[in-house]
């Protein structure tokens, strides 16, 4: 058995005995919950305008804080807390936003410390587009280097996923890397639907034909 799979198995044991610990009210229930903040997120982030979504990504973060606190321990929780305040962020915009964005960070921190390999890698894909959509030293924590570093562990975890696709892809077109950033958005419309994600997944699709196009018209 090859030294990464031991680590994975003792990540996942660790996991499993941290949930024994916890009293079955602070279980069940979790993937319910998970579900509800998914598609508020969605409907938020793909069906409400533009300037209409700050206030709203606001009062769901206040449901993913209270649901954190029912479900203590639970990495799925935690991740999607992480994954609606670091979006809060990108509509509210400015130094302001900064606060919620160091907030995103430690939540996923702490979902990793936990389960790495919780949504199927999620919370190393956020971390990572964290890192480099957040500016650098000395305004804030952002970190190229960090941002690649994670975004490769959640593609390890999730080679065929559409997000941890789209956000390395995205992070090539940053880097004017327009080659490879191409060959990762291919990969992540050619990724299978989400049961459950279907106004995500188009909204990501969406997404990523916009910053294909842009490529194309770069490349030109």
């Amino acid at each position: 058995m090859q030294a990464t799979t031991i680590k994975q198995l003792r990540r996942r044991a660790l996991a499993l005995l941290a949930a024994a610990c916890l009293p079955w009210a602070a279980l069940a229930g979790v993937p319910e919950d998970v579900a509800k903040l998914q598609q508020q997120w969605e409907q938020i982030r793909y069906k409400t305008p533009a300037d209409a979504q700050e206030p709203q990504f606001e009062r769901l973060l206040g449901e993913a804080r209270a649901t954190a606190a029912q479900h203590p321990g639970s990495a799925d929780v935690l991740i999607w807390q992480a994954i609606i305040e670091s979006t809060y962020a990108g509509a509210k915009g400015g130094l302001g936003a900064l606060s919620n964005a160091k907030n995103a960070r430690q939540t996923l921190e702490q979902a990793l410390a936990i389960d790495p390999d919780a949504l199927a890698g999620s919370a190393y894909t956020s971390l990572g587009s964290l890192y480099y959509q957040v500016p650098g030293w000395p305004i804030g924590f952002g970190d190229d280097k960090k941002a690649l570093e994670l975004l490769k562990k959640g593609l390890a975890v999730n080679p065929d996923g559409i997000d941890p696709n789209f956000f390395y892809g995205d992070y090539l077109f940053r880097k004017g890397d327009y080659a490879e950033a191409t060959r990762a958005l291919n990969k992540a419309l050619q990724a299978p639907p989400r049961p459950g994600r279907k106004v995500a997944d188009e909204g990501r699709r969406a997404e990523i034909q916009q910053l294909l196009d842009k490529i194309a018209a770069k490349r030109k």
